[in-house]
């Protein structure tokens, strides 16, 4: 196939239909190659991006492919810079050619990254066992909707807890400012567990939290149908230690305590499960401060975003609803930047510890909701944390949910300030034109007292820079609500080259828990990476076992 990329074609060129773009496409291909429609044996849509860097003047920029005869390919190939041949097999699961380890691995977390290293052990016939504290993806929905409710908090299974991790409950975003050639097979992972299949062309592809539930699941269903085992409400409460390597861990199900005996303990278990953090230093396992973020969330009405992006194309179904990406460096060194934009989007209640309130923000796939919402973060450094102790961050983040949950008043309601009240020091006593999407409901008081004063005062100053990049950001009836504290780990569990602990031997911290990655494509190419290095310490042994590698001869080597 030949590859055709920076086709920009004009929104007014493209129709409003999905149908119109693709024949407006194709007909783009076939005018920039000089080709006639019966050369084209096959096409395929391969990237999609708005620009919209002008609102006057909004284009879509695509990249196509094309199956032509292969005299024609490489004609075609040597006339243009945008122009190549695309050959190759595209990365996949590796096969089941692989002879079980003596002891099968575990992975603690089922997470993104938990997630696709048990699938790819699971694949290539290791028989992974993947342990998550919360519950599987029908079970954990009622759970959060239950909370939303009642505000009746289930410590072990909510928004951070249960199967997907985080990610689950927070638009499922698939962008990625990393390179891998593990994205695209990734993403056909995701497709093939019943997500759109626009996912594989947009420029900012996401599932949304009313698909992801369902995806989990069947990527779950993946790894038990591949061989693998997973046991949802499993905690892990110890890590089994000798001669400075892992030999198994202790786990928690129910009132039945367990111990599992394994030499390839994978640790994916997110930045919320501060109690593993804990468990890592009391065993001696070593944990760096890092930098992170704290903020707040921001919510304005979509329409506005719409307008202010797109100008009078805003609404046109071709550009959907509009996202953002907003940053400015202050003079002291302090970054101030937005976080997980939700077009059409809710804030959610992402507390996972007593009395304490977490804000994060969801998407429907559809992006259909009236607010907009994004975390507005601040950089918290190492340097800002009193002490020398690894986990001081976890520390801070908590004092500042506590706070934040004192000044909700209790039962999970959060406290939320508009953005005029915010810049002129004034507590707010209720909303303008935007009702709070927060399901807990918002008590309306100033922030101040939420976050640390450094956090405060940046806040302050970068919401009218950041309204000089997108206009009306700083509207004085935009609402901020409090507080957003788990946007990332502020804690390294410190690991070398083949991804192993520096100091515990076969203990593999990954995804963003351990600090290795900043969203669902990251720590999903990193759970990878994770399941490929057993994987190469399994291969060897092929050669002292016999070549049998049925379900049933697997089974009773691991």
């Amino acid at each position: 196939m030949i590859e055709l990329s920076n086709i920009r074609i004009p929104l007014a060129r493209l129709g409003t239909s999905p149908e119109d773009e693709r024949t407006a496409l194709m007909h783009a291909c076939m005018r920039g190659l000089k080709l006639e429609k019966r050369s084209i044996k096959g096409f395929e849509l391969r990237k999609r991006s708005i620009d919209a860097r002008k609102r006057d003047r909004i284009a879509i920029t695509y990249t196509a492919r094309l199956a032509l005869d292969a005299s024609l390919e490489t004609s075609l190939a040597a006339q243009g810079r945008n122009v190549r041949i695309v050959e190759g097999a595209a990365k996949t699961f590796p096969t089941r050619t692989v002879s079980p380890l003596e002891e099968r691995p575990i992975v603690v977390g089922a997470g993104c990254a938990g997630l696709f290293c048990a699938l790819t052990l699971a694949r290539a016939g290791l028989e992974p066992l993947l342990i998550e504290r919360g519950d599987d993806a029908v079970r954990r929905t009622a759970v959060i909707a239950a909370h939303n409710e009642t505000g009746v908090l289930d410590p072990e299974c909510n928004i951070q807890f249960g199967a997907g991790g985080a990610g689950t409950f927070s638009d499922g975003k698939l962008a990625t400012g990393t390179r891998s050639p593990a994205h695209r097979f990734i993403l056909e992972t995701f497709v093939g567990a019943g997500a759109s299949p626009a996912i594989l062309s947009d420029a900012k592809p996401h599932v949304g939290s009313d698909m992801l539930p369902a995806v989990v699941g069947r990527i779950v269903a993946m790894i038990e149908g591949a061989g693998g085992e997973v046991r949802f409400r499993t905690r892990m409460t110890d890590l089994l230690l000798e001669n400075s390597a892992v030999c198994g861990i202790r786990v928690l199900s129910g009132a039945r305590e367990e111990v599992l005996s394994s030499r390839h303990v994978i640790l994916a278990t997110g930045h919320s499960a501060r109690d593993v953090y804990t468990l890592l230093a009391e065993r001696g396992i070593t944990l760096e401060r890092k930098a992170f973020a704290m903020g707040v969330r921001i919510e304005h009405l979509q329409e506005d975003i719409d307008r202010a992006l797109y100008g009078s194309s805003a609404g046109n179904p071709l550009l959907g609803a509009a996202p953002y990406k907003l940053s400015c460096h202050l003079g002291n060194g302090r970054g101030v930047f937005s976080f997980c934009m939700c077009p059409g989007g809710y804030v959610v209640s992402a507390a996972s510890e007593a009395d304490g309130v977490c804000t994060n923000g969801m998407s429907c796939s559809g992006r259909a909701g009236k607010n907009a919402n994004a975390g507005l973060l601040v950089n918290v450094f190492p340097d800002d944390l009193p002490g020398g102790d690894a986990l001081a961050g976890i520390e801070l983040q908590r004092s500042c949910e506590r706070a934040a949950y004192a000044a909700g008043g209790g039962s999970y309601a959060a406290p939320a300030q508009l953005v005029g009240d915010f810049l002129a020091g004034t507590p707010s006593v209720g909303p303008g034109r935007i009702t709070p999407t927060y399901p807990r409901g918002v008590a309306w008081t100033a922030l101040d007292g939420c976050l640390p004063p450094y956090v405060i005062a940046a806040l302050r100053t970068a919401i009218p820079l950041l309204a000089r990049q997108l206009k009306g950001f700083d509207a004085a009836d935009a609402v901020l609500t409090g507080v957003e504290t788990r946007s990332s780990s502020p804690v390294r569990v410190t690991r070398g080259d083949d991804l192993a602990s520096t100091n515990c031997a076969g203990l593999m911290p990954i995804g963003e828990g351990a600090g290795y990655a900043g969203g669902i494509m990251s720590a999903a190419v990193d759970g990878i990476r994770a399941a490929e290095a057993l994987i190469a310490v399994a291969a060897p042994r092929r050669d002292r076992v016999t070549n049998d590698l049925s379900p049933c001869h697997a089974s009773s080597a691991s």
